[in-house]
């Protein structure tokens, strides 16, 4: 695992790529037009940023070089898109998935703050699941969360 830190505009794409795979299935994998918005939302988002198309062009270039997001070219379409591959880098999916991306999107949280922001993004059965998926995460190295 690469072990050079992210910027907040190659955290903001990878938050926004899961949020939106889970949230919306049918826009994803997203264009550039469709991420910047995505990164540039106003809600549920801490903090609030402004992105330029350059900004996460260069994060999406270095995010592909570290193969967390890939760029495909689906038949019939005139514009590239891109969908995170989170699943296969980093071995994570369902609830550490959606634990990761909520912290990507708003920082840091406790695991009552995750299990009641979770909603549509997996669905916590208790406290002790949010502890589970944020321990997983802990015990990957190098570690992707840190009390």
């Amino acid at each position: 695992m690469d072990l050079q830190p992210f910027t907040p505009a190659e955290i903001r794409v990878l938050g926004a790529l899961v949020e939106i795979q889970a949230l919306t299935p049918d826009i994803y994998p997203l264009t550039l037009n469709a991420l910047v918005s995505a990164c540039n939302q106003l809600t549920s988002r801490e903090p609030v940023m402004q992105l330029t198309d350059v900004e996460i062009c260069t994060a999406l270039d270095v995010l592909m070089a570290r193969k967390l997001v890939a760029e495909r070219q689906p038949a019939g379409s005139r514009v590239a898109k891109y969908e995170h591959r989170l699943n296969y880098e980093w071995n994570i999916d369902g609830a550490r998935l959606a634990t990761l991306a909520l912290l990507l999107l708003r920082g840091p949280q406790t695991a009552a703050e995750i299990r009641s922001r979770a909603g549509r993004l997996y669905s916590f059965s208790d406290l002790a699941e949010v502890d589970t998926a944020l321990n997983a995460l802990a015990d990957k190295y190098p570690p992707l969360v840190v009390k």
